[in-house]
Order: structure tokens, then sequence, then C-alpha cells
């Protein structure tokens, strides 16, 4: 999908305006020399116009030397003067002072379509009156009960909105969290997500290493176990029920908290989402979800339900700390969730990740082995750690960045590539999948 948007109040007409932002993807390059362009009648659908709209739009970008037809393989970005031209910055530093293009488990795509409802949620973010002082630190009401709504309609969690707290992001509520639970360690999935071992240890609370593929069956001394039971981050497992109820029961028997980080469920096109491991027992479990991934990582936005017994605490120590996300944030949310753009982007993102995890999966079985089912943006693959080294700096050579597995381990004795397909343009994931399996090919 090409980053463009088509505004039919721009006078302008729809061909003139995609020939305008394709020609600048060029110079800015986000399209760079020999990215292949997606298909006319797909790109289309993609932009909800007809094909004649894309297709004026390419023969115009042909006529004047920025893309050049390939008799039976399509269009292509041209490799001739006004592309030399187009050269970007990131192409011409290296080492670490070069962007790459993020193929990681946290950078989503977004529909360029639905742009008119989020332009719509900051102009009323414009208008509104905002609080004379700090707002109240549980989050806006009306923001709590949309949000409550969701989850009781996506997550199986039913759930008062007074009991709905809206966070900074699944950092901050893990932080809150920290500072409220019992004393003792905090056990988390091993390999796992990298920001809530960090989180953990500057709280000055012990890490314990929970295995990410083996049933929890102790946590003595832990005063919480952090968790991602509905797409385990990152090998991507499902946590199967029975260890489930085998979690719950052993952190009933060992008095620790459960906290479930819900980061991308809605996102399964494999299966329909499983329910929040909290809708099981809300008294044991305190669910973070956040909006990075449906909307926006950099909104950093994220929402809390807590169990009963520490919500007194939690919103004390909240409002003390005055750590609430900005009113305008929040008031932009509202409008999302109202108005129905964070379904439709949830929906549409959901297509391009079903048909692109597909072809992620064909470049790479050849020579890495799945850690577990794809599902959401980012797929994990296990190979031998000296030949993950050597596909990822062949990828950042290329101008792309992927994790390794490794990087994810901290007692876990795995390795591989932990390779991502939701932030990067379908011209620049095939060209990454191109450079990986040639990298990985020639290992062999």
């Amino acid at each position: 999908m090409l980053p463009v948007r088509l505004d039919r109040a721009d006078p302008r007409p729809l061909g003139t305006q995609l020939a305008d932002q394709v020609r600048q993807l060029v110079l800015d390059g986000a399209l760079a020399p020999q990215d292949r362009m997606p298909a006319t009648r797909r790109l289309a659908a993609e932009l909800g116009v007809s094909r004649t709209v894309v297709t004026q739009a390419f023969d115009q970008l042909l006529a004047e030397g920025w893309l050049e037809a390939r008799q039976g393989a399509g269009t292509w970005v041209a490799g001739g003067p006004a592309s030399r031209r187009a050269t970007p910055a990131r192409r011409r530093t290296s080492g670490r002072e070069r962007a790459l293009v993020p193929l990681d488990a946290g950078t989503p795509w977004i529909d360029p379509r639905h742009q008119a409802v989020w332009r719509r949620a900051w102009r009323e973010v414009s208008a509104a009156t905002p609080p004379r002082g700090y707002d109240d630190a549980r989050g806006l009401p009306e923001l709590r009960a949309l949000l409550a709504e969701r989850l009781g309609r996506t997550r199986g969690l039913a759930v008062d909105a007074d009991r709905v707290r809206v966070t900074g992001g699944t950092g901050a509520g893990l932080r809150h969290l920290l500072a409220v639970l019992a004393p003792g360690a905090v056990a988390l999935e091993d390999p796992g997500y990298r920001a809530a071992v960090a989180t953990v240890r500057g709280s000055g609370r012990p890490v314990r290493d929970l295995p990410a593929l083996e049933p929890v069956t102790e946590l003595d001394g832990c005063a919480a176990a952090y968790v991602t039971p509905a797409h385990q981050h990152p090998l991507g497992r499902v946590l199967p029920a029975s260890d489930r109820l085998r979690l719950l029961a052993t952190a009933r028997r060992d008095q620790a908290v459960v906290i479930e980080d819900d980061y991308d469920s809605e996102f399964r096109y494999d299966v329909a989402p499983v329910p929040a491991l909290a809708s099981l027992d809300r008294g044991r479990v305190a669910y973070l979800g956040t909006a990075s991934k449906a909307i926006l990582p950099s909104l950093r936005l994220g929402w809390a339900v807590v169990p009963d017994g520490l919500l007194d605490a939690f919103d004390a120590h909240r409002a003390l700390t005055h750590d609430a996300p900005p009113w305008p944030v929040q008031r932009a949310l509202v409008t999302l969730l109202r108005d129905g753009y964070v379904d439709a982007v949830v929906r549409s993102a959901r297509r391009v990740y079903a048909e692109r995890a597909p072809r992620v999966v064909a470049a790479l079985s050849p020579y890495a082995e799945l850690a577990g089912p794809v599902a959401g943006m980012y797929s994990t693959w296990l190979l031998p750690h000296a030949r993950a080294v050597r596909a990822r700096a062949a990828a950042e050579q290329a101008g792309f960045r992927v994790n390794l597995l490794r990087d994810y381990c901290r007692t876990a004795r795995l390795s591989g590539l932990v390779v991502g397909f939701g932030g990067p343009t379908d011209a620049e994931l095939d060209r990454a999948l191109g450079v990986l399996a040639g990298a990985l090919n020639s290992c062999n």
C-alpha cells in the first residue's frame, strides 16, 4: 500500500493528486529506483477509486520518466536521472546515522483512506474547551465509557466504565501497577517484551524469567507475572486454555497478580481473537491495552482494567504524580472511537496483514522455521544465530532494520529473526524479503 491520501474536497482531480504524491514519494526517497509499484487494480481498490484514476496517474508519471513499464512485469520506479536526483539522505549516509525502514513487531499499517475522520477528530479538539487545571487522572469519562464498550465487544471483557483507566500507553500502566504491588519480584516471559523488562528493572524489582513456552506452575515470592497470552511476544503462540487456567490457579495460590499485556489481539486473521485472560478472573488479572497498534504508536495512549484490590492505590499514585495522558489526545480518541475510525482501521489492517503474511512465509520458509503461528503484524523465525546476524546485516545494508530473536532472550537459548510487515510499503516489503531470502540462501 502506498502512503498516499486522496482528498475529494481538493479541487484537483484525483489522478493529479495521486501523481503528485507518488512523485513526491520518489523525491523524498520513500520510493527508490527499481521499487515495484502496486498493480493498478489493487491500488484502486485500496484507495477506493476507479482504476481509471490510477491508470491516468501512472500514465502521467510514465510520460514524465518517474516510472517505467516492463512488459509482463508491471510498473517500476525508474532508475534514470529523475530518480537519481531524488536519492534520499538516508541512502547517502551510512552506519548508525542512516534511517532504516523498520521491519519490527510494533510498527502498524495505517489505512490512509480514513484520514477524514482523523482530521475531524483534531478539529473537534481545537474547538473544545480544555479543563482549567489538571484533568481527572482516571481519564475522560466519555473515553472510559467508549473503551469499556469496546473491551466488552472485542475482548469479551465485561467491565463498567468506572473501572477503566486511561494511561500513557502500556509502559505507563505497568509503571503505576509496579508502584502499588506488594513487595517482590516480577516474573516475565523469556523471550519477551524488552520494554517491560526494562520497566520492571527500572522500578527496582527483581526480574524472574518464565520460559515462554512452558506452563507457569510456580510464582512463589513474586508480586506479579507479566504475560502476553493472546499473542506471545515475540514467539507468536496463543496461550492454551489449560495453561491459562494453570497460570491463574498458580497466581491465586502464590498470591501474585497476573498482568496481561493485550497488545495486538485484534489483528488475528487465522482465527477469531481469543477472549482476554482478564475475562476469566477480574480479581486476579490486571489488563493492559494500547492504541499503538490500532491507531498510532506516537499517540502514547493505552488503558488499564485494574483489580479492585489495587484500584484505589493505583488512582492515588497517578493523581499524586500527575501522570495522565494529555487531554487533547484523549479528546481526539473519543472522536476516533465514536465515529468508527478505530474499527475501520483495524479491519483494513487485518486484511493487509492477512495478505502480506503468506508472502513473508513463502519467502522465508525455505530457509528458517516458524516459531509460532503468523498473526498480527510480524512473524518470528528460528535459525542459527550466525545466519541470523548475517541476514540482519544484509538487510541493514539494503536500508532495512530487522531484529534478532536473541535480543529478546535473557536465559532462553533461542536464535533467529523477528520480521515485521506492518510498517513498510508493499514495494519495500518485497524488496526486504528478497534481501533476506538472498542472504539466507547464500548461507546454505
